[in-house]
């Protein structure tokens, strides 16, 4: 099937993100928010330096061509979705806060629409609503309560504003990087995201200092650093060169499931409404991928008839 590879990459981008979440609430009970983003994308920062630099090489070029772009890139996907999503979780509920990440796909092809000039096709329409009702399912287990309780705060606008800048990093590096390659494009906007966030990290204190953090967090800084953000970020970067941004971002709606599963497996009940979400949403995916092909319904033949 064409483009297989690309759809396996963005699956393991969807699991490794999925997982990032469990781990993210397991580090930040030793590390501040800021810190925690600081270790995760300065380790990666520096892998992704080096692998650069022994495959692709640093091209001048390329970087004097792009430099505007890398920044303004790194400042809104690494730094500003980061930094907006953890101070918005402050102010406002899990279940809201993945709620609105949940519109990341409907953001993405609005955004593609508008900037890139992207045209939607029928499917790719059909797979967003699958795939958005569902992240609902999967979110609010099937309560309509849990919808009708959620209410516009300030947390939830500083989330949103995150969801459009991961929308942003997604279709303004499409738009704007000229002659980069994924891995140069992902190298570069890490290293400004992650000096962003090491700077203002240094501004704020750790529950526990360094000396008494375990091991096993310390693990967990580094699968989010190598897997989520090093592989993650370069995969999702050349799935919107290979495929588009519209069919990457879909992949984004396997993260509740992912999380959902893996919370399963460390004992959290898992109920019928959450199941059905999931299917929908790989449903979805599986859709607007091309993967599931929509019948046609020939008019003429059913008129003869």
């Amino acid at each position: 099937m064409k483009h297989l590879n690309i759809y396996l990459m963005l699956l393991g981008f969807s699991i490794f993100t999925g997982a990032t979440f469990n781990l993210a609430k397991y580090t930040v009970g030793y590390f501040s928010p800021s810190s925690s983003a600081a270790w995760r994308f300065g380790l990666a920062a520096a892998v992704m330096l080096i692998i650069l630099i022994f495959t692709e090489g640093i091209k001048k070029s390329q970087l004097r061509k792009n430099a505007v772009s890398y920044i303004v890139l790194g400042i809104i996907g690494i730094f500003g979705f980061n930094a907006l999503f953890f101070v918005g979780l402050k102010y406002t509920s899990p279940v809201n806060g993945a709620l609105i990440m949940g519109l990341n796909p409907l953001l993405t092809a609005i955004l593609a629409r508008i900037i890139l000039k992207d045209k939607m096709t029928k499917k790719q329409v059909l797979g967003i609503f699958f795939a958005f009702i569902g992240v609902l399912l999967v979110i609010t287990q099937g309560s309509i309560e849990t919808i009708k309780t959620l209410s516009i705060s300030g947390g939830d606008l500083i989330i949103f504003t995150g969801n459009v800048c991961w929308a942003l990093y997604g279709v303004l590096g499409r738009r704007f990087v000229k002659d980069g390659t994924p891995l140069s494009t992902t190298t570069y906007t890490m290293v400004i995201g992650a000096i962003s966030l090491i700077v203002v990290s240094l501004f704020t204190s750790n529950p526990v200092s360094l000396s008494n953090i375990p091991i096993g967090v310390w693990g967990a800084i580094a699968f989010m650093a190598f897997f989520t953000s090093v592989l993650g970020y370069l995969w999702w970067n050349q799935g919107i060169k290979e495929i588009g941004a519209n069919k990457t971002s879909l992949f984004f709606n396997l993260v509740p499931v992912v999380t959902m599963i893996i919370s399963f497996a460390v004992g959290t009940p898992i109920k019928v409404f959450q199941v059905i979400g999931a299917v929908l949403v790989i449903l979805g995916v599986l859709t607007a991928s091309g993967v599931l092909r929509i019948p046609k319904y020939n008019t003429k033949e059913q008129s003869a008839v």
